[in-house]
């Protein structure tokens, strides 16, 4: 009898696959950290995706709103492409501050993150997805910053708000890069343009949330940029075998090779020793809870290793593919020291 199920091929295949970087303990730790980022940054095509000289960084509007204070920006994180990031100060804080950084995921743009409905849909992930992240980090004691992420809202969307990724990330594939290379290299720009443009941000507690593709643009952005201090991935830590290979997932997700060098908790270990919090639902079907474990047994044995057992934390909620607010702040005031 012929096999003519190709994909059921390949899903073998991954599950059998040990990954380059699969730490075991035998090599010296900092090493293996150093050639990982090295190696998952050249995956990224990260060498083919350039800042410009000048940022041309733009100050859109400033207004003042109950509780915050509220600053439009744009800046350029390539020639020719920019995009605009809304930043929350909350009044009477004392700075420099700790700021969050917040990513939407497959959602119509990062209004959400703001609490505004716009589309159908940003209702309901507000009401009932605790994704309104930048509103409960300005109550949380945080300078808030929603990024508008490449093909999401503003930076793509269908007209509906519908994400569009498709055509985007294979042309990066074809150009050497890769659309979460992209969305690392803008994040790591913003980065930039806060230290650069504000004089109220504490470079010392740095942090970044998501969503699933949010957490996942989280996950990949704070394995590379050592200035976060803190990363909070939600539903999107998963071992790819469980997730990204076992099911239809958006394009976006993908980078070429990854699976041979890297899985979840390899990608997880090069932030060790800065902290991170994985969130996870335990009714994810996407993201199913077994494949979080085992990514997580993964960091966890990484960040021992690093010396810094107690600066990792999983957290679970008892529902579905939304972020957890309640149970995770704890844990984010308690690792970032705010």
């Amino acid at each position: 009898m012929v096999n003519n199920l190709p994909w059921m091929h390949n899903k073998k295949l991954i599950e059998e696959t040990t990954p380059e970087f699969r730490f075991d303990g035998t090599r010296d730790f900092l090493d293996w950290q150093k050639e990982g980022h090295q190696k998952l940054a050249s995956l990224l095509g990260l060498q083919n995706i350039k800042k410009p000289l000048d940022d041309k960084f733009t100050i859109e509007y400033k207004r003042k709103c109950d509780d915050f204070t509220e600053i439009r920006f744009t800046i350029e994180s390539e020639e020719g492409y920019s995009f605009p990031s809304v930043m929350l100060i909350p009044h009477n804080i004392k700075t420099p501050a700790p700021v969050m950084l917040c990513l939407q995921g497959h959602s119509t743009g990062m209004h959400i993150s703001l609490g505004r409905v716009i589309h159908a849909p940003d209702e309901e992930d507000i009401r009932d997805g605790d994704r309104d992240y930048a509103i409960r980090a300005v109550k949380e004691g945080c300078i808030a910053i929603a990024v508008e992420q490449r093909n999401f809202g503003e930076c793509g969307a269908r007209s509906n708000g519908d994400p569009n990724c498709h055509v985007s990330s294979m042309t990066a594939i074809l150009l050497g890069r890769t659309t979460i290379g992209e969305r690392v290299h803008d994040v790591s720009c913003v980065i930039d343009a806060l230290l650069k443009h504000f004089d109220i941000i504490d470079k010392n507690k740095i942090m970044l949330m998501g969503n699933s593709g949010g957490g996942t643009a989280t996950l990949y952005t704070a394995a590379i940029d050592k200035r976060i201090s803190l990363a909070i991935p939600s539903c999107s830590v998963c071992t790819y075998k469980t997730s990204i290979a076992a099911m239809n997932h958006c394009v976006c997700n993908f980078v070429p090779n990854i699976a041979k060098y890297f899985d979840m908790g390899e990608l997880g270990g090069l932030i060790a020793p800065r902290a991170l919090v994985v969130v996870n639902g335990i009714k994810d079907d996407i993201f199913p809870d077994e494949g979080v474990r085992e990514a997580y047994a993964n960091i966890s044995r990484i960040y021992a290793a690093a010396g810094a057992p107690d600066r990792c934390r999983l957290v679970t909620g008892d529902g579905d593919h939304r972020f957890y607010a309640d149970p995770t702040w704890p844990h984010v005031h308690e690792l970032a020291g705010i």
